[in-house]
């Protein structure tokens, strides 16, 4: 199936094309491609933030696949959904999912993006389902969440890629125990320094300075890291969260109280609890940078540790072998 540039000037594309982000020159190996017709959706999995998500198997090339469709409401959020799928298509990584491609649907008011199918789901998910059952993530898979979150997130500055929305939710699990960073629509190219003013639906996870309008960098990903490995560890949020706490007061509380520390009902290594001090440094200055933080006692002890993951997430969710 042919493809075609996602931007060039204001032409449109048929229904059905295959996307390539303007400066990445398109492939013409037709094993690169997504052809709709060779798509045989298997499941429903619901809506995430407004997107639809399906999980679809292509009969030709024999491979599971997640299907995110998003509805296209204007040219900004056009071009944003350009610079997703541009980061996506320059990540090859262990630690961040596989990109497949993506098309133009429902003639062209919709985008539709191809990515690897990880069975295990997401890390709020899988906490949830735990907690359901009246258990807990220990610190061997916690260890093991942070060290390749970490080498993911360092991966992505690699390549020029500033993730900015780490949460549980955005952190995946494969069959076979494999962790992975997804989602990139809030992603950026780095500078030395940026200063964004983040969205309120998501910055319950950002860093202090994110949240003040302050300028930050890479280290702000760390503090997101810490938040989710302790809300993991935890399950629960660690801020007091309730729907009667608004955005604007949840963020207030954030920037003005003391970073959040580990309940004592359980008895954590000083490793983890100095590895999670580390990351929730208020102060983005001296917060360490992820390549730094992989050096950290916690890290370097679970990356000494051969733990079965893939029993890890059979067990979670009592899969059959």
């Amino acid at each position: 199936m042919a493809s075609e540039p996602i931007l060039r000037g204001n032409r449109n594309l048929d229904s059905g094309s295959s996307l390539h982000h303007n400066n990445v020159p398109p492939q013409n190996d037709d094993s690169a491609q997504i052809n709709p017709a060779h798509l045989k959706e298997l499941e429903k999995l619901g809506k995430v933030t407004g997107d639809t998500v399906t999980k679809v198997y292509d009969t030709v090339k024999k491979v599971v696949m997640l299907k995110k469709k998003i509805d296209i409401i204007d040219r900004s959020e056009f071009i944003s959904l350009c610079c997703e799928i541009d980061f996506l298509q320059k990540c090859h990584s262990p630690n961040i999912v596989t990109y497949y491609g993506a098309v133009l649907e429902d003639s062209n008011s919709s985008i539709s993006i191809f990515m690897e199918f990880c069975e295990g789901g997401s890390l709020d998910k899988i906490y949830k389902h735990v907690r359901r059952r009246q258990g807990r993530i220990g610190e061997p898979v916690l260890g093991k969440i942070g060290e390749s979150v970490l080498k993911g997130l360092i991966y992505l500055y690699g390549q020029h890629i500033f993730h900015r929305d780490i949460q549980p939710s955005k952190i995946v699990v494969t069959r076979k125990g494999e962790i992975k960073i997804c989602d990139f629509g809030y992603s950026g190219d780095i500078p030395s320094y940026v200063t964004t003013k983040p969205n309120l639906c998501t910055s319950y996870y950002v860093a202090p300075e994110r949240i003040q309008g302050q300028k930050y960098k890479v280290s702000a990903d760390v503090w997101s890291l810490g938040l989710t490995l302790m809300e993991v560890a935890q399950n629960e949020f660690p801020y007091p969260y309730s729907p009667t706490v608004s955005p604007f007061e949840l963020v207030v509380y954030i920037v003005n109280s003391l970073p959040p520390v580990l309940r004592d009902e359980y008895d954590w290594s000083s490793e983890f609890r100095d590895f999670l001090k580390a990351c929730l440094e208020k102060d983005g200055e001296k917060r360490p940078t992820p390549k730094q933080m992989l050096d950290h006692p916690f890290i370097r002890r679970s990356a000494s540790r051969k733990i079965p993951m893939h029993r890890w997430i059979k067990e979670v969710w009592e899969w059959d072998d």
